[in-house]
């Protein structure tokens, strides 16, 4: 999935951007609650962060495949607001245009070395604390 995110993305991306990490994940309220109801509530995406931005992708609720760009924010803008890593699910909270306060996507630990590779570069592009929690 990842490498068909970073092919789909470079295709658009101006030249020069170096493609950092990226990572699965859906908004709503904690994944242990799961319901036909939070379901439909759910949105789910993949989130890029590259060395000027942060890209966000819509997934299928099914396949999980990457459809369209739903929103790009310039890290130096503070599109990063937390990384909050936790034993099963962590948290990546996003401020997303449009919105008065930050986006939680819930990221299950089978994307936890990427989500430490965006922490890392979360923090050392948007000097935010890696280990925030």
């Amino acid at each position: 999935m990842r490498k068909q995110i970073i092919e789909n993305l470079s295709a658009v991306a101006p030249a020069g951007e170096q493609f950092a990490c990226c990572v699965h994940g859906m908004t709503g309220p904690s994944p242990w609650i799961d319901n036909i109801v939070v379901q439909a509530l759910r949105k789910y995406y993949f989130v890029t962060l590259t060395n000027t931005s942060v890209i966000v992708n819509r997934a299928g609720r099914m396949a999980n495949r990457p459809k369209e760009i739903v929103a790009v924010v310039p890290v130096q803008a503070g599109a990063i607001v937390r990384v909050k890593k936790g034993l099963i699910w962590s948290k990546l909270y996003l401020m997303l245009p449009g919105r008065s306060k930050p986006t939680k996507v819930n990221v299950h630990r089978r994307w936890n070395k990427e989500l430490e590779q965006f922490g890392l570069a979360a923090a050392s592009v948007a000097r935010i604390p890696a280990q925030a929690g």
